[in-house]
């Protein structure tokens, strides 16, 4: 039996292509019918509570019968955190990853208040409304690099490192089309599967 473990992204970002759908929900339901299908012994897919509860918190109503259809057609199974082994190397080597994105994390800070102190320097006080406009302007783009020097590439949340180690525990197949996600993946010697080969897949169970 072939086991996949599955990323949130995959059924939110439509850039993962694959194929499956242009919303969440038809992708959703795609899901549902090849793991319901005649070769259902084939074919398993699994996630963790912490995936659930991303997938769940995007919907309005946890009753919504795509995602109650979709949830009873996979398995939801917690890793065993305090039973796998990890190199230190690893953790020695996210440490350093940390380290380094809080550094440049500090240096994008420093970058946008010169920035704003620019932008102000030599102005006369703005009328209230103006000044939220032009300082909103410059905030929405701290937070926009503050995001990517801190979050893009690297484990950015529990649920995260739960598919990775649900994954190797499982000797399952890991999806996602998460960068970071993928790349500490290897790390773990984790088998990993495009997206668009994976919808590829499930077509044929459709």
């Amino acid at each position: 039996m072939d086991t996949y473990i599955l990323d949130t992204n995959l059924l939110f970002n439509m850039e993962a292509k694959m194929g499956l759908g242009d919303n969440t929900k038809r992708i959703m339901t795609n899901l549902t019918k090849a793991a319901s299908a005649k070769g259902k012994s084939e074919i398993s897919i699994a996630l963790p509570p912490t995936i659930v509860q991303e997938i769940v918190s995007f919907f309005d109503s946890p009753d919504d019968e795509v995602l109650t259809s979709f949830l009873g057609s996979v398995t939801v199974r917690s890793p065993e955190t305090h039973s796998i082994l990890v190199s230190g190397s690893i953790f020695s080597e996210l440490i350093e990853d940390y380290r380094n994105r809080s550094f440049r994390a500090m240096k994008v800070a420093e970058e946008e208040m010169t920035r704003v102190a620019e932008v102000f320097m030599g102005k006369a006080a703005l009328p209230k409304k103006e000044f939220q406009i032009t300082l909103g302007k410059v905030i929405s783009k701290f937070r926009d690099r503050y995001r990517n020097a801190t979050r893009t590439g690297t484990l950015d949340s529990v649920a995260d490192l739960d598919v990775i180690i649900l994954a190797k525990e499982l000797g399952g197949t890991l999806v996602s089309s998460d960068e970071g996600l993928s790349r500490w993946a290897r790390q773990f010697a984790v088998v990993e599967m495009d997206p668009r080969v994976f919808g590829k897949k499930m077509k044929a169970y459709l």
